[in-house]
Order: C-alpha cells, then sequence, then structure tokens
C-alpha cells in the first residue's frame, strides 16, 4: 500500500498547492459527502455540492464539517439556474433544443454543474457515483466539448500498487476506436503522464509482438503507433518511449521482451498501456483491481476543454477523494 499512499499522497500536496474549486452534483450520496469532509479536513480544495440544501447541510454537519466551509447550491432555487438555461440554450438552439427544454434541463445537477465548469465558476466536476457515466460525460461533451486541437475524448485509469503506478486506456469511453483515435489516445494519456509528473513509457497492446500474428487488431494497432509517434513528436516536447504493436508479457516483463522483442526501447518497462478496444481496456482494468490488488482511480476523462471526470458506481469514499485531487491537478492546464 506504500506507494498507493505514496501516488495519492502526491496528486493530494499538489492538489492542495493549487487550491481549485470542484463541483460535487451527488449531494444526496452518502458516499460524496464523506469525501467532502476529507477534502475540507486537508483542505485539498475549495468545494460546491450541489442537491437540496437542507439534507445535504444536515449530512455535512454529521460529518463534521464546520458551517460555511462548504457551499451548497440547489439548482431548482439558485438565481443561477436562468443565466445557465439561456446560455445552454444558446450552446444547443441549432441541435433543436427548446427554451423550455434548457429551463427543465437546467435543474438537472448534472448539467447546472457542467455549466458552473463551463462558465469558470467552479474549475472542474467529479460524479459518477450515483450517475452512469453517459450521464456524466454527455453534458460534458455538449458543454464543455473537447480541447482545442483534440479529435478523441477518451479515458485512462492510474493503476497503483506499491512502488507501481500505471496508465490504462481506454478503459471506460470510446468502444472500437480506429487506428487514428488509437493514436490520439495514446497522445492523451502520454500528455496526462506527464501532467502528473510520470515519465510516459508507452506500449500500444495487441495479441500479437511484431508480426507474431496477422489479423486486423493487429493491422489497427501498428498502424496506430505509426501515427501516435507522429502526434506525440509534434506535441510534445522531449522524447517519449514508444512501441508497438505488443502483447502485454512482452511490454511488462524485460525478460520476455529480451526475447520476443529485443529492439524494443521499452525493453519490457512499459507504464502506459494503450488498449486496441474499450472491451480489452475495460476487462484489463477490473482484472487487476480485483485479482492484483491495484487501486483504480478513474475513469480520468482526457481531452475537454475543462475537468470532468467520471467515477464507478462501485466506487468508495477514498475513490472519490482521489478523483477530486487528480481533477484539480488537471485544472492547471
Amino acid at each position: 500500500m506504500s506507494q498507493v499512499k505514496s501516488f495519492l499522497e502526491r496528486t493530494t500536496e499538489k492538489a492542495q498547492s493549487v487550491y481549485k474549486h470542484i463541483v460535487l452534483p451527488e449531494g444526496s450520496d452518502a458516499r460524496t459527502i464523506a469525501a467532502a469532509a476529507k477534502a475540507v479536513q486537508r483542505k485539498l480544495v475549495r468545494l460546491t455540492i450541489l442537491g437540496n440544501q437542507d439534507n445535504i447541510f444536515k449530512a455535512l454537519k454529521s460529518a463534521g464539517v464546520p458551517d460555511g466551509a462548504v457551499a451548497v447550491i440547489d439548482p431548482k432555487n439558485s438565481p443561477l439556474t436562468s443565466r445557465f438555461a439561456k446560455m445552454y440554450y444558446e450552446l444547443r438552439r441549432n441541435k433543436g433544443l427548446t427554451e423550455q427544454q434548457a429551463e427543465k434541463q437546467m435543474l438537472d445537477e448534472m448539467y447546472f454543474g457542467t455549466m458552473m465548469v463551463k462558465t469558470g465558476a467552479a474549475d472542474g466536476l467529479v460524479s459518477g457515483a450515483v450517475h452512469s457515466t453517459p450521464d456524466t460525460i454527455r453534458p460534458a461533451l455538449q458543454i464543455i466539448k473537447a480541447a482545442k486541437g483534440v479529435q478523441t475524448v477518451s479515458s485512462m485509469f492510474f493503476m497503483c500498487r506499491g512502488e507501481m503506478t500505471l496508465l490504462f486506456a481506454d478503459s471506460g469511453l470510446n468502444q472500437d476506436p480506429n487506428a487514428e483515435q488509437v493514436a490520439d489516445i495514446a497522445l492523451s494519456t502520454a500528455k496526462t503522464a506527464l501532467q502528473f509528473g510520470i515519465v510516459p513509457r508507452i506500449a500500444m497492446l495487441s495479441y500479437s509482438t511484431k508480426g507474431s500474428a496477422k489479423g486486423a487488431g493487429p493491422d489497427k494497432m501498428i498502424q496506430a503507433t505509426r501515427l501516435a509517434k507522429e502526434k506525440i513528436a509534434a506535441q510534445i516536447n522531449q522524447p517519449v518511449a514508444i512501441d508497438g504493436e505488443l502483447q502485454f508479457d512482452a511490454a511488462f516483463v524485460p525478460a520476455v521482451a529480451a526475447k520476443k522483442c529485443p529492439d524494443s526501447p521499452l525493453k519490457g518497462q512499459a507504464n502506459v498501456f494503450i488498449f486496441p478496444d474499450l472491451g480489452v481496456g475495460n476487462i484489463a482494468y477490473k482484472m487487476a483491481e480485483r485479482l492484483a490488488g491495484m487501486e483504480a482511480y478513474g475513469p480520468i476523462l482526457q481531452g475537454l476543454a475543462r475537468p470532468v471526470n467520471d467515477l464507478s458506481r462501485g466506487c468508495n469514499a477514498d475513490d472519490i477523494f482521489g478523483t477530486i485531487a487528480i481533477t484539480a491537478i488537471q485544472a492547471c492546464g
């Protein structure tokens, strides 16, 4: 557990130093309240929680949160709701949205919170303990949209155990990305690694290592590797080790790499793993979490103009706390 704490402590310390404003739309959830209490105690971020004010204030008081330490907004009676509805209408009117629909939508905490991030009223949003991934991501894609130059919004997980911190992508969003999209995911994940002080060593995974098997899958990852190298060279101002197509053992075990791909720049020491599709990525992170005892932080969204992050509905308060800290760091740009 030492490195899990080390990763979380490093992330916590950086979040404390930047002290960003994070909005939590799921104020009715006990885990959210517990995470908020811990965030206040650790002076992690400034928080706004959305939902029924009376209920949330009571829950915060029961959790030991001092009065006034957390802002609580109910979209049903906030003066911001009308302004946000007008802005949302302007954003989506060309999609057929009516003013009445916009007003109704802005009563939803997810949409209200996302508009807070859009307007700069908050620096980032964390949700998903109660809401599904589509319910978290849809407002972000509609309102915040992709960052300039980003073609593919994606997701990744920080996977931590002992002295190890690995990055898995895409494990939560893109179902069957093409080679260009896989390359975009590799680029975004390299940027995420660097943002958190991790030097990326990227493996583009397949069931084949350097032509050991044939098929559309390996062909896609071979092409994705070539494209990713070009994108990374153009956008990241430092050398990044990347190789593919590789089986997991050739990417992660030096002795296997020496036999299967002796010329690989990774030498079996990859720390960033790019999966060919969502099925593989999602299964892999859950297996690593449940069989190998790794802590999974995510899915962390990459490529949005402002940070919004999803949670697993099976998360606990510590998971939410960690994701709040990660979101605060992402908000630094």
